[in-house]
């Protein structure tokens, strides 16, 4: 007698990176092939490459790569000129590396809350926060009332891969001297109108600062990330504190430097890479037209939204759901792999418990935390999987 087996459904995985680099292995393998025979693995000719078409691409003068995506945030800082005793304004809802690295660059940070619809800085409570919390001393910058710090900066996150409102938050930072930059470690390739001009995510402020990290839109085999300026003396600045604050090999002009070099093989992977990331990011928007078309009736699921003039390309597909842990357990039973973008908001994390932040502070990245659901996307999936997944989906919120 024949056994008759159950076919399970294949998973669905959160991000497919195997697919992503079977589709370029063999102009991956040939890269790393020939760093390895020109053995030039710091610095050198991929470098300047990656570097120099990475500021193409962005519309910038000057890239300046470096170890990772909190290396690039905390570079960005320095060289706008944030120092050890500062405030920089931030949003409790990303991920901890844009807090990290205010602290790492000696400052302190400041939460506003988000917009409730896009996740994003909200210029209005930037605005609120500054009128009430602050005052213009002798000094160039605002005086956070309570602190007695100035506030120096505002590093609005372009959230899942959605530009934050730039020309209201710039707006608003002019009025108080406040220089702008902008965490777009999640929108490489993201666009949005500035003063009239369509514009890349991480152009417009003092600075933008991106991250490598492997399921990143446009991500490394290893940890990266770069700084995009058009600021000369920014850029050389940068270019010294993450090499040891060398101005050329054995003349070290800053103290403060360390080591956080961008290796020539990773370099050489997202050269490849990049060449492929307008092509990657119009899949990721397919993808999200095809969650909409299937989830759009479905009041109890809240889709993202993309406010005119800013190009969202998805990053994360993120929807807001009822009962969001038992949702995931259906999903996941399911073989359909999740991500949670991010479940505790950063001021009620236990590394800031001692900071004086509670519960009710900030109540739209409360109530985000609490309901964010992040589905699969990457420029590989297909359109029956997003059926699956949606009627998955559907079924647990009956």
């Amino acid at each position: 007698m024949t056994q008759v087996v159950e076919r399970q459904n294949p998973v669905v995985p959160f991000v497919d990176l195997r697919a992503q680099h079977g589709e370029l292995r063999e102009q991956i393998e040939t890269t790393i092939l020939d760093i390895i025979n020109r053995s030039a693995f710091i610095g050198g000719p991929y470098v300047e490459s990656f570097e120099k078409d990475f500021a193409a691409y962005c519309g910038t003068d000057h890239c300046v790569t470096c170890g990772s995506g909190t290396d690039a945030l905390k570079l960005a800082l320095m060289a706008a000129g944030v120092k050890p005793g500062d405030e920089v304004i931030t949003v409790p809802h990303t991920f901890i590396a844009s807090v990290e690295a205010i602290t790492l660059a000696g400052a302190f940070p400041i939460f506003v809350d988000i917009d409730a619809q896009y996740y994003t800085l909200s210029p209005g409570l930037l605005l609120q926060f500054l009128e009430e919390r602050c005052t213009l001393g002798q000094g160039p910058h605002p005086i956070n009332k309570k602190t007695g710090r100035p506030v120096v900066a505002v590093m609005p996150v372009h959230l899942y891969g959605l530009p934050a409102d730039l020309d209201s938050i710039l707006s608003v930072s002019r009025a108080y001297n406040l220089k702008v930059i902008e965490d777009a470690c999640q929108a490489h390739g993201a666009t949005l109108i500035s003063n009239g001009s369509v514009r890349k995510a991480g152009t417009i402020g003092e600075s933008g600062a991106f991250s490598f990290y492997p399921g990143k839109n446009l991500g490394a085999m290893g940890e990266g990330g770069a700084v995009t300026t058009n600021n000369p003396e920014k850029a050389r600045a940068m270019r010294m504190w993450r090499d040891h604050g060398q101005s050329e090999r054995y003349i070290h002009l800053r103290p403060d430097g360390w080591n956080s070099r961008l290796d020539a093989i990773q370099c050489g992977i997202l050269s490849v890479k990049l060449r492929k990331l307008d092509a990657w990011n119009e899949r990721r928007c397919l993808a999200a037209q095809w969650y909409r078309e299937r989830l759009k009736t479905y009041e109890r699921i809240v889709l993202p939204i993309e406010p005119p003039g800013r190009k969202h390309v998805y990053h994360l597909f993120a929807v807001r759901v009822p009962d969001r842990d038992k949702v995931r357990q259906r999903l996941a039973d399911h073989g359909i792999s999740t991500g949670l973008h991010y479940p505790i908001p950063l001021h009620l994390q236990p590394a800031y418990r001692s900071w004086g932040w509670k519960e009710g502070d900030f109540p739209e990245s409360e109530r985000a935390a609490a309901a964010i659901l992040s589905l699969p996307m990457h420029p590989h999936i297909e359109e029956e999987e997003v059926e699956r997944i949606c009627k998955v989906l559907k079924n647990a919120l009956v």
